[in-house]
């Protein structure tokens, strides 16, 4: 398990105390929710990639999203991100060499 500390501004303590009845609990069913989509996302695209591949699934939620990462179903975020950072910056390169010769 990880703990997230996060820091706001008095402004928007104030903002967010307009939508949400307790800011932790608001704050804490966000970032669950969205783990949670996620992890049905992962788990999706794992069974997909077992079943085409037959590769046995693995037992369980948490097993099979740590499965996905292992077989490479799935990239973190920051992974894309950086990803897409190479492509983006080897185009620009092979760009640069066609406009200047």
């Amino acid at each position: 398990m990880k703990d997230y500390t996060i820091t706001l501004t008095d402004t928007e303590v104030k903002s967010l105390e307009y939508v949400a009845y307790d800011n932790k609990d608001w704050i804490d069913n966000a970032a669950k929710n969205r783990a949670r989509i996620a992890k049905e996302e992962i788990v999706m695209k794992n069974t997909a990639h077992c079943n085409a591949n037959n590769i046995a699934i693995a037992l369980g939620e948490d097993a099979q999203v740590i499965q996905a990462f292992d077989l490479g179903v799935v990239k973190t975020a920051k992974e894309v991100h950086e990803e897409i950072e190479r492509i983006n910056e080897q185009n620009f390169k092979e760009y640069q060499k066609l406009i200047l010769n």
